[in-house]
């Protein structure tokens, strides 16, 4: 496999018993995962070639000091771009190759923020005029929204647009420090446009928040243009990690720009200045913003299953302890305690795979619908992706750790490769809406639908399942052995009754204040609840309905199945206490769950190393000492740490100023 590195005497596959152990025909599984044949070709064609290119290296990144790091980003990005053109890469194969390279950059906002932005807000003129550019890369842009002082609150941005009409132009300002444009990536260093939101002013008047292009930065010498203050806003948490993207800061002092660089598509402002709502609906604009949020649940998936992967190779590699007269110590992955740590993880992994694929459909249809004028799945699908964003990125932000903890002490080094990934991955936890706000924004939706059952309205989608009300608030699980807990239909009514209850409690609990939104305030912690169980229930269906597929392979399908209920079954013990208090289980049926749930850990043993083995990561991608292929994990550790800049030196340099002095007593002569 490209990008393994070679090991001193040669390398020998540590992990190829674990592999002859497997029960199902791996490179089908890889096809799953891709999914499609198509997509694993592209993947692994484009992960290798990165892989073999010695420009991507990045075994160097976290001993790199900020400015050499982000000198290394710029190089890398711009070496892609000419790979890109060089090979004649389509988009597609482009986009995966900055995907491989695997460093937060500005080309990230460029193609993720700013040319989506302008795709969904722009006018045909206007799409015509940047997007060309922007593809070209003559013009760099970023995606400038955030503020100081606001975030998830975007109705509460501060940036002002002021219409002039003598001069048909609008006038950008930054009115307090606070209005100041704070971690826009790429904006710090790079970006030569934005995508600015401001409070749209014409006439005296409020007309609520409006993208706007603006040019920040010079073509010619790249100098910030006259009344524009820009620069980073600094180092951030963990070594190299995020810290190769030029997060910026951007104010404004009455910059003016014509008024045809207003996003125009869903609101125009005349020539006279006035405000008009165009023929375009005005809730297109939630396409982009399902397009991102679907990119995020797919990239939460692969970060985890990054972190997976290690893990589950290092915990074969790994003994500890259980020699028994001189014999070989017990592999770490041999204990129980290792497996209902790290088994549901890798489960979940798959699981958000398949959401992810599941919400790129989703994104299809609602794109259709939307251009049909068909608005009536909007909030649904608003709510749904809101709630798997934040759902997956919170499991695999604390997955990441959970992953470097199962590493034991040589999990902290950065040559695991997962502290950086944990630094990298975390802020996908605030960024596109902050978690805990989107998870309320799914709970005020879950009230609503629950309030209008009577009223004759179904509820669609990803809700459907509260049209059987009556049933759910009245349903105890049948489940009488082990093996029912294997059944489909048990374990969805029960996460389908857990989800209902919890969310009709909230609603009549809300229903006790003299308004809404005083018990929406009070029972806001039990709100979470009920969004999260209603985001799992969302995975787990979704899991279930990818076992019905005709599913190629030997064994596939199986293992499958076994990862669904691995997945299933972990969350219903994690969240027992719902499923009990809500009267879905009983607690015999719940012992029956667990008891079925270590069974599927067994099954999951053999296969563990084989399952990864499926994401098709190089070595390369990885960048992990402890998970490499081939098993090597200590003459690895041990080569990385001569790698050290510390080690350039036999003899410290601070030896003969800071440490001579204090072994020869000299540090104390001056004082006699």
């Amino acid at each position: 496999m490209a990008g393994r590195m070679e090991i001193e005497g040669g390398a020998v596959d540590q992990l190829a018993g674990e592999r002859s152990r497997a029960q199902f025909d791996v490179d089908a599984m890889k096809i799953v995962w891709a999914g499609s044949q198509h997509a694993f070709d592209v993947s692994d064609r484009i992960s290798r070639l990165v892989a073999s290119d010695p420009v991507f290296r990045k075994d160097d990144r976290t001993s790199l000091g900020r400015k050499d790091l982000f000198q290394n980003t710029l190089k890398k990005m711009t070496h892609a771009l000419k790979r890109i053109v060089e090979l004649r890469l389509t988009e597609e194969e482009g986009t995966k190759l900055r995907f491989f390279v695997d460093q937060p950059s500005y080309m990230d906002l460029h193609w993720g923020m700013f040319i989506p932005a302008i795709k969904g807000q722009g006018t045909e003129e206007q799409q015509e005029k940047w997007l060309p550019l922007a593809h070209k890369m003559q013009i760099i842009g970023c995606y400038a929204q955030t503020e100081l002082g606001h975030g998830s609150n975007v109705q509460g941005l501060e940036t002002t647009a002021t219409f002039d009409p003598k001069m048909d132009e609008f006038i950008i300002h930054s009115p307090t420090l606070t209005s100041s444009k704070w971690w826009p990536g790429g904006l710090g260093k790079v970006s030569t446009h934005a995508v600015v939101y401001a409070r749209l002013i014409t006439g005296g008047q409020e007309h609520g928040i409006h993208g706007f292009i603006v040019q920040i930065r010079s073509l010619d010498d790249h100098s910030p243009l006259p009344g524009v203050t820009i620069g980073d806003i600094g180092t951030k948490f963990g070594s190299g990690a995020y810290n190769s993207m030029d997060n910026g800061v951007l104010r404004f002092s009455h910059v003016r720009i014509p008024r045809k660089q207003m996003l125009m598509r869903v609101c125009q402002v005349t020539r006279e200045g006035n405000v008009l709502q165009s023929d375009v609906p005005k809730q297109l604009i939630y396409g982009t913003m399902v397009y991102v949020r679907q990119t995020i649940v797919s990239d939460a998936s692969a970060a985890l299953s990054k972190a997976v992967c290690i893990a589950v190779r290092y915990s074969a590699v790994r003994r500890q302890f259980g020699s028994q007269g001189g014999g070989p110590e017990t592999q770490v992955i041999d204990y129980k305690t290792q497996q209902s740590r790290l088994f549901p993880l890798l489960a979940s992994a798959y699981a958000f795979r398949f959401v992810g694929q599941w919400l790129k459909w989703l994104y299809t249809d609602v794109t259709q619908r939307l251009e049909a004028k068909d608005f009536s799945t909007l909030p649904e699908v608003h709510a749904c992706t809101a709630g798997l964003k934040s759902l997956t990125t919170s499991v695999t932000a604390d997955a990441i750790e959970e992953c470097r903890k199962l590493c034991g002490g040589h999990g902290y080094l950065c040559s695991s490769g997962l502290p950086e990934l944990f630094a990298v991955y975390v802020p996908a936890c605030t960024y596109e809406g902050d978690n805990i706000v989107l998870l309320l924004q799914v709970a005020r939706f879950l009230v609503k639908t629950v309030s209008q059952l009577g009223s004759g309205k179904q509820p669609v989608g990803t809700t459907a399942y509260m049209g059987r009300a009556e049933h759910l608030l009245q349903c105890t699980s049948s489940a009488s052995s082990v093996e029912d807990w294997l059944k489909p239909s048990i374990i969805l009514e029960a996460f389908e009754a857990r989800a209902f209850r919890l969310a009709v409690a909230c609603a009549q609990s809300i229903s006790k204040f003299e308004s809404p939104e005083a018990g929406f305030a009070e029972v806001s912690a039990d709100l979470l609840e009920a969004a999260i169980a209603h985001c799992q229930l969302i995975v787990v269906s979704k899991f279930i309905e990818k076992l019905q597929e005709d599913i190629p392979g030997q064994g596939v399908k199986e293992q499958l199945r076994v990862l669904c209920y691995v997945y299933a079954l972990h969350l219903l013990h994690k969240h027992l206490g719902d499923f009990l208090s809500t009267g879905c289980i009983t607690p015999e049926q719940a012992a029956l769950a667990n008891e079925q749930l270590r069974s599927l850990y067994a099954q999951v043993r053999p296969n563990a190393v084989t399952l990864v083995d499926a994401f098709n990561y190089t070595d390369h991608f990885l960048g992990s000492a402890l998970g490499r292929y081939d098993g090597n994990a200590y003459p690895a550790l041990y080569a990385e740490a001569w790698k050290d800049p510390l080690n350039d030196s036999v003899v410290t340099d601070g030896y003969r100023d800071y440490i001579r002095p204090i072994l020869k007593q000299t540090i104390f002569l001056s004082r006699l």
